[in-house]
């Protein structure tokens, strides 16, 4: 299966270890990576988004068209993206005059939207087109013992008429991916909750960032999974602050999936990155043997 991966601009510039981990793990479940040249932001679905619609959806159009010129379809690493990248697809396909009005706007680069390209995060790739049985023969080291309190963020799920990933109230596919990898996924009472990136307030996404990792810590979690950049720039760093701000200290460790399927499948932790994390998983690496 060949697939062009669309990395975003946090990935690369931020977490080039989430990058390093998917481009390490997907040759073992038999996927080429197709690079294009050419994308940019996506960009952001929150506050580009609001500020400025039609330029918003340019943008994106404009990276869409980097895949359609190629043949290709494209598969997003970030939550964000695909909710960006996803709903200009939709929003295109449905308003003909606004998709006009996109296109007059690229004619000026010379590139022209045809809507010829599907986008998909990486998690349902492999749900969908791979299957969960796919990872678990790829897994060489399981993570037995390993509890993963799951976190889905906002914009994988909702609004779940454009992204039809999973039941937005009640989604597995994360818990399916994580059990693939040996390791045992724990559901938590705030693992639907925002990551609060995108408040104004100041004290509101501490605050999330309180009430999640609480949950976390009540649960029995080894550690958190999650497959979003935003929500892991609000999490790592994040529980380290609002332990300064409320006096305790949670030490819970935030891991990307392919992060997580990377020592599964044998990898180490330099090879993945999580020497790179703020809040370390020794604890983690200990109990399944990656030391």
């Amino acid at each position: 299966m060949k697939v062009t991966p669309f990395y975003g601009c946090m990935i690369p510039i931020k977490y080039p270890q989430m990058e390093a981990a998917f481009k390490r793990t997907m040759p073992n479940l038999g996927v080429e990576l197709i690079e294009l040249e050419g994308f940019t932001c996506c960009p952001d679905p929150i506050f580009f988004k609001a500020k400025d619609v039609l330029g918003w959806l340019t943008v994106a159009a404009r990276n869409l068209c980097v895949a359609e010129e190629a043949g290709m379809d494209i598969v997003t690493l970030c939550s964000g993206c695909t909710a960006t990248l996803k709903e200009a697809v939709f929003l295109l396909a449905e308003d003909e005059d606004l998709k006009k009005k996109v296109n007059k706007r690229l004619a000026k680069i010379g590139k022209e939207y045809k809507g010829t390209t599907k986008v998909e995060h990486a998690v349902v790739v492999i749900r969908d087109e791979l299957g969960i049985d796919r990872v678990r023969e790829s897994v060489t080291r399981p993570l037995e013992g390993v509890k993963v309190a799951i976190h889905y963020g906002c914009h994988l799920l909702k609004p779940s008429q454009i992204m039809h990933v999973d039941d937005a109230d009640y989604p597995s596919i994360l818990e399916d991916l994580v059990d693939a990898t040996g390791a045992t996924p724990v559901s938590h009472e705030e693992e639907l909750l925002c990551c609060g990136k995108g408040c104004i307030d100041d004290d509101m996404p501490l605050d999330m960032v309180y009430s999640i990792f609480s949950s976390i810590r009540d649960s029995g979690a080894d550690c958190m999974g999650l497959i979003c950049p935003t929500c892991f720039s609000s999490f790592d760093l994040g529980q380290i602050v609002v332990g300064r701000k409320r006096d305790t200290k949670f030490d819970i460790p935030v891991i990307y999936y392919f992060q997580l399927l990377g020592l599964a499948q044998g990898l180490s932790a330099e090879d993945v990155g999580l020497g790179l994390h703020k809040v370390k998983a020794d604890r983690v690496l200990e109990r399944v043997g990656a030391v």
